[in-house]
């Protein structure tokens, strides 16, 4: 019982000195500022949760252990320099150079690159002094020679000035924007159009303004370098489909679309594809793009920039060649740098299509607008190819007449692009290549030498040429570029002088790849 009696009398006044201490505490603390505030808050939010006033004490108490505790290395093995071999270290560095060296090859492609003086009609002057056909150049209906748009060109520049120097949104647009923007919409059959300063800058702005991050995009493995940039700079989901392989495209969004039922997900999804394709020259199949992107709920992104003014019965494009009514495509991007023989591109579609590019497509909201002469010219050239229906008619017959010395002549080389195409591509055969073991590199060689001897026969023509994959953005090829002759007809030359030019240009491949052991 005494002992019993001692441990009781030793634990209440153990008891009576802690609770001491702690009023003591809660004495000191109550002379604090906001201590009060603090304690009403603590009885209001946690008189229930004791656990939970316990858990953020614990991680109160830690915090202020972490940020008391000593600094240290995560880098053990770390070696601190002293200031002078921190100075030797930064004097022996040489920066990596901007650009990698010149191959010889390039550096002999610059060597010989021709200069045109003057304009760059049908037949051209050179830097040194000769005058050669001309067929590397887009001047399809030959209206750089015409003085019809010369003049009118001239008088709007001394009406408008050189150019707006300023963003279409910003001060920078005239009536002659809006006609033509009216022009291009009326002549497609679409109800709006938006037109931008750079015909390269069209594809690369229309994409990322309506594709952003999480969305899809399902695109032609083969489509140009100005759409390569708008998927980069989209940052969306990019499937490839083989080049041209509608069983192939039906494959992919099939997929697509089984992939996001699974995942209940809800994004916005785009077919991108070229009416008449830049690297390779042949068509898209338009009507069985449409019947796949109605059947998987895509919208489609058509880029004409090769077709529009030279397709169909009055140069509509692809839609018109096609029999395609224009409102079933979302988006129609055009170039009229080229047919037009003016600058700048376009994007055709609904009201709200154009409306928000207006505020949101890079390309139009920050570059100055496009100088009021070349608005005029296109707007020119557009009705000129409505009321003269045998610019277009003459151009073909110069396109068949080639076709007729090249293709079906040359033992050597085909043609990949479709007989509507005044752009030629030229692609040495498959037996040629395997009995040649010729590589890529070797094919490209061959090719510039057929283009030199050209040159040398007095008919200037040219050589397809692409960039790598590295330069768009992306982590690997996903198209193989064939090395390709590209030769661009004109409706400028008499029907004699494109059976000439041709005679030239196969004999041409004929010397050149005969000499290839």
């Amino acid at each position: 019982m005494a002992t019993t009696s001692n441990l009781t009398t030793a634990s209440d006044v153990l008891s009576t000195h802690i609770f001491s201490i702690l009023n003591s505490v809660s004495e000191q603390f109550h002379k604090l500022p906001g201590s009060a505030i603090f304690l009403r808050y603590v009885k209001s939010s946690y008189q229930n949760d004791p656990v939970r006033s316990a858990v953020e004490l614990f991680l109160v108490l830690f915090a202020i252990r972490y940020l008391l505790a000593r600094s240290y290395s995560t880098k053990p093995g770390k070696v601190r320099l002293t200031e002078e071999e921190i100075d030797d270290l930064v004097d022996e560095w040489q920066p990596e150079p901007l650009v990698g060296k010149n191959t010889i090859f390039e550096d002999a492609d610059l060597e010989k690159r021709a200069v045109i003086v003057g304009p760059t009609g049908p037949k051209c002057r050179l830097q040194t002094g000769r005058t050669v056909t001309n067929l590397a150049s887009y001047n399809f209906y030959n209206l750089v020679s015409n003085e019809q748009l010369k003049e009118r060109a001239i008088q709007t520049l001394r009406t408008y000035g050189v150019g707006p120097c300023g963003p279409p949104g910003f001060y920078g647009t005239q009536d002659v924007h809006m006609k033509i923007e009216a022009d291009i919409a009326a002549f497609l059959g679409t109800t709006a159009c938006i037109i931008y300063a750079q015909a390269f800058s069209a594809a690369s702005s229309v994409i990322p303004a309506f594709s952003k991050r999480g969305d899809i995009i399902v695109a032609d493995k083969a489509v140009n370098y100005s759409i390569r940039k708008g998927l980069q700079i989209s940052r969306s989901q990019v499937r490839w489909y083989e080049h041209g392989d509608m069983a192939d495209l039906e494959r992919v969004l099939a997929r697509v679309q089984k992939e996001q039922a699974a995942k209940k997900q809800l994004t916005r999804r785009f077919i991108v594809t070229e009416g008449l394709f830049e690297n390779t020259g042949d068509m898209v199949d338009l009507p069985k793009i449409i019947e796949l992107k109605l059947k998987y709920k895509f919208r489609l992104i058509l880029d004409e920039s090769w077709s529009f003014g030279v397709l169909g019965r009055t140069g509509r494009g692809v839609t018109e060649h096609q029999h395609v009514d224009a409102a079933e495509v979302d988006m129609i991007i055009g170039s009229m740098a080229g047919p037009l023989t003016a600058a700048g591109g376009f994007c055709a579609g609904s009201d709200e299509v154009v409306e928000h590019q207006r505020l949101s497509a890079a390309a139009y909201t920050f570059s100055a607008a496009l100088p009021a002469m070349s608005a005029v010219t296109a707007s020119e050239t557009l009705t000129m190819l409505q009321t003269q229906p045998d610019m277009i008619t003459s151009l073909r017959e110069n396109t068949r007449v080639m076709w007729q010395q090249l293709d079906p002549r040359s033992d050597w080389m085909t043609c990949t692009s479709v007989p509507e195409n005044p752009i030629m591509m030229m692609v040495f055969k498959a037996d040629v290549i395997n009995s040649k073991r010729l590589s890529l590199e070797d094919q490209t060689l061959l090719i510039q030498d057929i283009v030199d001897e050209c040159l040398a026969q007095g008919v200037l023509v040219t050589r397809a040429k692409a960039l790598s994959a590295a330069a768009s953005g992306a982590k690997s090829d996903v198209y193989t570029h064939r090395p390709a002759l590209k030769i661009c007809l004109t409706n400028g030359l008499s029907k004699k002088e494109v059976e000439k030019a041709g005679t030239t240009v196969r004999h041409a491949i004929t010397k050149i790849v005969t000499k290839k052991k």
